[in-house]
């Protein structure tokens, strides 16, 4: 779909042929992407895939040196100005004399139809916290107002960089509920993250990124299924990696104590080897891929 094609369709965001270079490194190397009004998107990737610069050209904070954007048939920047658009970025620091409910309403207050700010505090999870002042709240804390700064212009489009960091656990579930509640109204969010569970549990679509470009594009289902094979892990006793790994139908292997792990082209094969080297294997379990196995194949990075 041509950029023209898209915004005559009503796309939320689209990316047509993007370019940026920082001196001789390819920052983003020809992207296109196209994202529809209501989907919720992770962008995925190594350190140095170029989501962080994607990210800043569709907000408006760098240029590309070629191709083109549109977010709601707009410019990024006329996008961010009608506050059709907004960011939760890692970077920036609060207002530190300001409280909580202060800084959320001086954001308001730049917008024509904001959010009501207590709505936004709601929505944040932090309506207790209005009173307190900025320098007086934890991590996961500041992570929520910023959350509630990104939301109180009441955007179709919510970009997210790394929301749940500093969150614990009970707080990132909370975080994605209300997610969910949001996206519910048709609203649109593109997130990056380093969490790949949750782009498996809360992505219509995955969009992973490697050296400026665009590796695998679709649903979860489909950016796994373009790993083959399945996952082999049972207790085994007394036997060496080196010979597990030599098996038939197995990939690689991993060993710790009698814990196996088995990365297999074949697992029935893979688990007819074992049983015969080993009888008393037991506590045995066969999965297919995950999300995190596909990132591993097509980035060939860790993702920590």
């Amino acid at each position: 779909m041509t950029q023209a094609t898209a915004v005559r369709t009503g796309a939320a965001v689209a990316l047509s042929g993007l370019h940026k270079r920082f001196g001789e490194v390819r920052a983003v190397d020809g992207i296109d992407l196209v994202i529809s009004p209501g989907e919720v998107v992770a962008l995925l990737g190594p350190n140095g895939a170029g989501k962080s610069t994607t990210v800043d050209m569709l907000l408006g904070l760098s240029t590309p040196d070629s191709g083109e954007i549109s977010v709601f048939g707009r410019t990024p920047r006329e996008a961010v100005k009608a506050g059709a658009v907004s960011a939760m970025l890692q970077s920036g620091a609060l207002l530190e004399d300001a409280t909580v409910a202060e800084a959320v309403e001086m954001i308001a207050a730049l917008h024509r139809e904001p959010m009501p700010v207590q709505r936004a505090l709601e929505l944040a999870g932090i309506a207790d916290l209005a009173k307190r002042k900025c320098t007086k709240i934890s991590g996961g804390q500041t992570q929520r107002v910023r959350f509630a700064l990104a939301l109180v212009s009441d955007p179709d489009l919510l970009v997210l960089d790394e929301p749940t960091v500093a969150m614990d656990v009970e707080t990132r579930r909370q975080f994605w509920q209300t997610m969910r509640a949001y996206t519910d109204t048709g609203r649109t969010v593109l997130f990056a993250t380093h969490y790949l569970e949750e782009a498996e549990e809360y992505a219509d679509r995955v969009v992973l990124m490697r050296t400026g470009r665009i590796v695998a594009d679709g649903s979860v289902a489909q950016v796994r299924a373009t790993v083959s094979g399945r996952t082999l892990r049972a207790v085994v006793p007394g036997v060496s990696r080196h010979v597990l790994a030599g098996l038939p139908g197995v990939r690689a292997a991993e060993t710790r104590g009698d814990q196996v792990t088995l990365t297999c082209s074949d697992s029935d094969a893979a688990l007819r080897g074992l049983l015969a080297l080993q009888p008393a294997t037991h506590d045995i379990e066969i999965n297919a891929l995950g999300l995190e196995d596909a990132f591993l194949a097509l980035t060939g990075e860790d993702v920590r």
